[in-house]
């Protein structure tokens, strides 16, 4: 699902991008228990250098795929999005999205 920037939902697919919008994305592990947000301008590039392991945490846990993202116009409020999902509240929204209570 992706919010975008007036407040409705789509479903998305993983390889979907648009330029000029500032998205925030959950990216699940495949074959560890793991999740990952993060924010990026760039989807595609930010997958491909999650996929290829350049940062330390995705690294150790690839591969991935991309499960949920959300789109902004602004990289506030796409911060603001990628700060509530590391909180507790955010984090149980992602364990229902991914089907577990």
């Amino acid at each position: 699902m992706a919010r975008l920037a007036e407040g409705s939902l789509q479903r998305v697919e993983a390889g979907s991008a648009g330029s000029f919008m500032n998205y925030v994305y959950i990216l699940k592990s495949i074959e560890y228990p793991k999740t990952y947000v993060g924010s990026t301008t760039d989807i595609a590039r930010r997958m491909k250098e999650h996929k290829s392991g350049k940062t330390e945490f995705s690294k150790k846990y690839k591969p991935w795929m991309l499960i949920y993202k959300e789109e902004f116009l602004n990289i506030l409020e796409a911060r603001k999005r990628e700060k509530y999902f590391k909180s507790a509240a955010g984090r149980r929204f992602i364990k229902r999205i991914l089907g577990k209570n």
